[in-house]
């Protein structure tokens, strides 16, 4: 009976979940937009402190292997692109309307 009782209240509050929510405004809709900026300068950022750390190994390793004697040769490799500070430039605004012509009496 339990079992029952508690399946019919899930039922009843997953058709509520299931509800069509009203369109974001534009302000909402900007917020998104900066929101998915900043991730993607982070992602940025985050491959530009890889690529760094990567060839700090990579220069540890042929200095470690010219002491040993090794004759090891780099692989050329483009160079770490710094993407800067995040700036976020607020979306233009929509030009004006132009006013509509005045009707001649």
């Amino acid at each position: 009976m339990k079992t029952t009782l508690t399946l019919a209240l899930l039922t009843l509050c997953a058709g509520t979940a299931w509800a069509k929510l009203p369109p974001p405004n534009d302000e909402a809709k900007a917020k998104a937009a900066e929101a998915a900026a900043k991730t993607a300068h982070g992602g940025k950022v985050d491959a530009f402190k890889l690529c760094q750390s990567m060839d700090r190994v990579a220069a540890g390793y042929l200095a470690d292997a010219k002491k040993a004697g090794k004759d090891v040769k780099p692989v050329a490799t483009p160079p770490c692109a710094d993407p800067g500070p995040f700036v976020y430039p607020p979306p233009a605004a929509a030009p004006a309307a132009a006013p509509a012509p005045a009707k001649k009496s």
